[in-house]
């Protein structure tokens, strides 16, 4: 297993997090860019041409400039392979988000340099915090009006409780953004975005911080120097502990300092290592072949109507052709149709190692959330969280000709986790309910009904709420309650609905003993 254990060492798997419109699929697109995996890049602000960006695959997004799926892209940068997941950039769907973070080593934190740490940039790094994964700053957008840099810090620390550790440093003198100084070498980068909206490289005009040649205003070089002297260098120590964030400062859309936090995605983040399990051991990269699905996706490739299941390799070497063992049915999978995925292209894939992500082609029977393992070596890993929604609606298919086409896309969208279905044991198919956390979720899922599975939907209200998630010794309580049902999820879980927040609050009080939780596992 020694090759594995090399191979692994050159991962890199890590997810972009950001408040909406933070920069964070221009920044995935800029990474592209430097690593060589793209052109040229086509950011979201010139989505009125032709050229859409290259990270988000579903019509949707294109026609709406966000991102509401998770794309995976893989490349190579310095000798090392990055798995870069992009996440959904739209608040409503923060809930896939949560579940891409159970596949990654790090993160790298998105910030609007004039916002400072916004609400759903602090809702994701308390998953970070939670699940114990290293966090990378990138303070964007420096070329516009921004607070002073140790004001952003600051803000960083106060709602994070995360000590910013300045790698890089702005050139800014009166308000005029010229680039970036890297405090490690004392060199001072200024940039000239090329192309428009920096659709190429940025040329680079590299000078010494105290030199002859430095052109830094003397206002900066003070600035460097008190960092200096007060010790704000980066500890890899509280940084792999969660404690502390390496800070880079720049603006993505123009590729200020976007090729040195590259740089330091591969020095800084960790390789994969030993994965926890569910009965609290752990499962060594050299062990053999474990992975974990973290995300299904349908109709990728229009054309051909398929279904994806993403996986992480947790352990061992992955090889195409082989039967991975799903622990939650027990039956095997052959892995013949496994491929990297980058937008809409894909490449077959024939082997990889700890830390990858690839996807298994039409592997029906796989849910989110699922362990595989090389047989005669089981495993099962952690469940991926999922959280109760806030908004609720009964679909109705308008052309009850389609009904089949309507069940079939229903199930599809409830394994993707695009909507949570919610069925009633007396009404079954007749009337799901629909679930979401936020709004935007149906108007997606009603898209998806229409344009790929032909079953055009009708949205009704209900009466409904709030829900929470119970136990069947709560399903059975709840029945004989009024302003309350208890539906069930695919899975045969019981969900609890209520009429308002205050029937669940009082009931909650009323019944202390009664399972009624906001986060479902499983």
């Amino acid at each position: 297993m020694a090759a594995v254990e090399a191979e692994a060492a050159r991962r890199r798997t890590f997810a972009i997090i950001s408040h909406p419109d933070a920069g964070k699929t221009t920044l995935t697109e800029k990474f592209l860019l430097y690593a060589g995996a793209i052109g040229r890049a086509g950011a979201v602000q010139t989505r009125k041409t032709d050229r859409a960006t290259t990270s988000d695959w579903l019509e949707l997004e294109q026609q709406r400039g966000i991102s509401v799926s998770s794309a995976v892209a893989r490349f190579e940068h310095d000798g090392h392979v990055l798995n870069l997941l992009d996440t959904p950039g739209h608040r409503d769907f923060s809930e896939d988000t949560y579940r891409v973070l159970s596949g990654v080593d790090a993160a790298v934190m998105v910030l609007d340099a004039a916002r400072g740490v916004e609400p759903q940039t602090e809702k994701l790094y308390a998953v970070c915090k939670a699940r114990g994964t290293p966090v990378i700053t990138f303070v964007n957008k420096m070329d516009r009006p921004t607070p002073d840099p140790l004001a952003i810090l600051d803000d960083i620390e106060a709602k994070l409780g995360l000590v910013g550790q300045p790698v890089t440093w702005p050139i800014k003198p009166e308000g005029r953004f010229q680039g970036v100084i890297d405090r490690r070498t004392a060199t001072a980068y200024r940039f000239e975005a090329a192309g428009i909206r920096g659709g190429k490289m940025a040329q680079e005009d590299e000078a010494s911080l105290t030199g002859e040649d430095s052109w830094v205003a003397e206002e900066v070089r003070e600035e460097v120097e008190l960092l200096d002297a007060i010790g704000a260098d980066v500890d890899v120590d509280a940084f792999l502990a969660g404690t502390a964030s390496p800070v880079f400062f720049g603006s993505a859309l123009s590729n200020f300092g976007v090729r040195l936090l590259l740089d330091a995605i591969v020095e800084l983040a960790p390789p994969p290592s030993a994965r926890p399990t569910r009965d609290g051991g752990f499962r060594a990269i050299d062990e053999p072949f474990s992975g974990l699905v973290f995300k299904i996706q349908a109709n990728l490739d229009p054309r051909h109507r398929d279904r994806m299941a993403f996986v992480r390799v947790c352990s061992g070497r992955f090889e195409r052709g082989e039967t991975l063992i799903n622990n939650r049915t027990g039956r095997g999978t052959t892995a013949k149709y496994a491929t990297a995925v980058f937008g809409r292209d894909r490449e077959t894939v024939d082997e990889a190692f700890p830390g990858d992500v690839i996807g298994l082609i039409n592997a029906m029977d796989l849910l989110a959330g699922d362990s595989l393992h090389a047989p005669d070596s089981p495993v099962v890993f952690p469940p991926l969280p999922t959280f109760t929604p806030e908004h609720f609606a009964t679909a109705h298919p308008t052309d009850r000709n389609r009904t089949k086409q309507f069940r079939k896309g229903v199930d599809q969208l409830d394994e993707e986790g695009v909507v949570q279905v919610l069925r009633h044991p007396d009404l079954g198919d007749q009337a799901p309910i629909w679930a979401a956390v936020g709004r935007l979720q149906f108007e997606v899922a009603t898209w998806r009904m229409e344009h790929e599975f032909g079953a055009p939907v009708r949205l009704e209200g209900t009466r409904f709420e709030v829900a929470r998630a119970t136990d069947e010794d709560g399903a059975k309580k709840l029945a004989g309650m009024r302003d309350v049902e208890v539906y069930r999820r695919s899975t045969g879980a019981p969900m609890a609905l209520f009429r308002s927040r205050f029937v669940a609050d009082r009931i909650a009080v009323d019944h202390p003993d009664l399972m009624l939780d906001t986060l479902v596992l499983g």
